[in-house]
């Protein structure tokens, strides 16, 4: 289920925040941790055939190496399984690639939203992770003291692309005990639907994912203005411990998050998102 954890670390604290996460994750599901540092070098510097470049370029990855050594001795990684990784990869979008070079079951990021320090993880660099990888990406926003997705808003529109994602979360959270409620966001513009249409398209959902309509009971109705603000208000009425989502990969997030709405729902939402790849 969560065997191997890929953490992204820019020595920040929400790189810590992040990697302690993943350590209590490990903990609890008896995994390991592989914390993976993208050293960013120029093509110059790594491809210069002169002697001193060369010198330039082995020196700044072994000083990377010593800072990310001390960097990971930490209280909380002891009794956990760490696997270092020094990558000179210049952008996020291969995370992935080490992600399934490693058959890794999650990826953890740190993100420091809209009003933090712009180094590696500001939005659109999350939203980049998001993008392109295909196993689960985890983004947490600050230090969580206990891991317990107990409760879990996984947001839907019900339509048969979206099954997929479904099925994996479901498949996830019924692993890790969870209860899962799929929440539909109704909004006033030309995307609104009547109850009965809506529940036409539920129907239709469950019985092509699920062959059953046992989960009906389990969906929550929500009018709002925006996917984010029906989303965000409703986790906190059910009072949920995780977000997730479905995204599109390279496309950007589903077409139901209007504009950059799940960068704004990792920015904004003070509870963790968990995104699955249609």
């Amino acid at each position: 289920m969560m065997k191997k954890i890929i953490v992204p670390i820019d020595f920040s604290n929400h790189s810590e925040y992040a990697l302690k996460t993943a350590a209590k994750l490990a903990k609890k599901y008896n995994g390991e941790v592989l914390a993976l540092h993208m050293l960013e070098m120029s093509d110059i510097m790594l491809s210069a055939s002169d002697g001193l470049q060369n010198e330039k370029a082995v020196y700044f990855f072994k000083l990377a190496e010593q800072k990310f050594e001390e960097f990971l001795k930490k209280n909380f990684l002891e009794d956990v399984k760490v696997t270092p990784l020094v990558k000179h990869f210049k952008v996020f979008s291969e995370v992935n690639d080490v992600a399934l070079e490693h058959d890794a079951d999650l990826i953890v990021m740190g993100s420091h939203g809209t009003a933090g320090i712009k180094q590696y993880f500001v939005g659109s660099n999350t939203e980049r992770v998001v993008r392109h990888a295909e196993v689960p990406v985890l983004v947490v926003k600050k230090e969580l003291p206990d891991i317990r997705f107990d409760v879990v808003a996984f947001a839907c529109d019900f339509s048969e692309e979206c099954i997929a994602p479904y099925l994996k979360a479901r498949q996830m959270f019924d692993k890790m005990g969870a209860k899962m409620y799929l929440v539909h966001v109704n909004l006033p513009n030309d995307r609104f639907k009547s109850t009965l249409e809506t529940e036409r398209n539920v129907v239709n959902f469950f019985t092509k994912a699920d062959r059953n309509l046992d989960k009906m009971e389990d969906v929550c109705y929500v009018a709002d203005y925006t996917v984010e603000d029906g989303l965000l208000n409703c986790a906190n009425k059910i009072g949920a411990d995780l977000i997730a989502m479905p995204t599109h990969g390279r496309k950007g997030l589903s077409h139901f998050f209007e504009g950059s709405i799940g960068e704004d729902v990792a920015n904004h939402a003070t509870l963790p998102v968990m995104t699955f790849k249609i």
